[in-house]
């Protein structure tokens, strides 16, 4: 297990019920003078600290890891996230260097049901992502994010898995052999979250928060098909409002002569006539390629503390 002094202390902080929301880390945690001077005082938090070290310490888990905002090695995060939004501390399992260039990240997403005809036109779309070296992010859901990944594993390409779950209990069940292979393959899987949902409202939140992760450590978002809001499964739009917000560029599968009739498309549809997403053309993925990545800010406020490993 990977991780650094600091941020074995912020975790400690939340298991302590002491991190209630981001925007309140940001607010009362969001220095290291902060956050050492509240560890100092309190030996409720020293306790959970050594606890979890006392944890750690027997995990040999190598590919396993904890990064916090102050660390060297945490990405940089999207100039133009709100302080709610700014992630403080991540799990991960894999290569987390893949979060440090976006210049090289494309997030694919869309609807959990796709039809065998949407399926093959998304796994030429990924195959072309990966032929020109690109990095797909997805979020490991069943249907259209399920289909991007295993393209780029079955093809030797890295990709990394924003979850909505834990690294410990994989969610969808059926998709675990499938998050063990993008370890496998040199990919990385992600995830804010240390333990279980604690609520049913708590859980469906976390698919949402996950959508703006996927945005945030991409230069582009491609959209494969969707529904409209309220005609079936639509979160692909999280992901997309977020993009907008961050002013990363937005893509959408979309033909006006074969797909205006399908729900799968009305998002899609809707994106393109409203000017708000480019349609993928033959000289998209070029386009995409040459996309400057997102303008994005370091989270720390001072040195960063060295990494240990134990």
């Amino acid at each position: 297990m990977n991780y650094s002094e600091l941020s074995l202390e912020i975790l400690a902080l939340l298991e302590c019920r002491y991190i209630k929301t981001i925007a309140q880390f940001w607010r009362d945690f969001g220095e290291i003078a902060l956050i050492e001077q509240f560890v100092s005082d309190n030996q409720t938090v020293k306790e959970k600290i050594e606890y979890l070290r006392n944890q750690f310490e027997n995990d040999d888990r190598d590919s396993y890891g904890i990064i916090c905002a102050f660390d060297d090695d945490f990405p940089c995060i999207n100039k133009k996230a709100k302080e709610s939004e700014k992630p403080y501390l991540l799990f991960y399992k894999g290569d987390k260097a893949l979060l440090q260039d976006l210049n090289n990240n494309v997030a694919v997403i869309g609807v959990i049901d796709p039809t065998e005809e949407i399926e093959q036109r998304e796994k030429a779309i990924v195959g072309k992502l990966i032929e020109r070296n690109l990095t797909v992010v997805s979020g490991l859901a069943k249907g259209c994010d399920e289909i991007a990944h295993r393209v780029c594993v079955e093809n030797g390409a890295k990709t990394i898995a924003v979850l909505p779950s834990t690294l410990n209990k994989i969610y969808p069940a059926s998709n675990r052999e499938l998050a063990e292979r993008i370890v496998e393959n040199g990919g990385l899987l992600l995830t804010e979250y240390y333990y279980e949902p604690l609520s049913k409202t708590d859980a469906v939140n976390r698919y949402i928060e996950r959508d703006r992760l996927q945005a945030m450590f991409s230069k582009a978002v491609i959209m494969i098909a969707s529904y409209r809001s309220g005609q079936g499964d639509s979160g692909s739009r999280h992901a997309m409002g977020n993009a907008e917000n961050y002013d990363i560029p937005r893509y959408v599968m979309y033909n006006r002569e074969t797909d205006c009739a399908d729900k799968r498309f009305g998002l899609n549809k809707d994106f393109v006539d409203k000017r708000k997403a480019a349609a993928l053309s033959k000289g998209s993925i070029d386009e995409i390629v040459n996309l400057e990545p997102p303008k994005t800010i370091r989270l720390s406020d001072g040195k960063p503390r060295q990494m240990k490993f134990f």
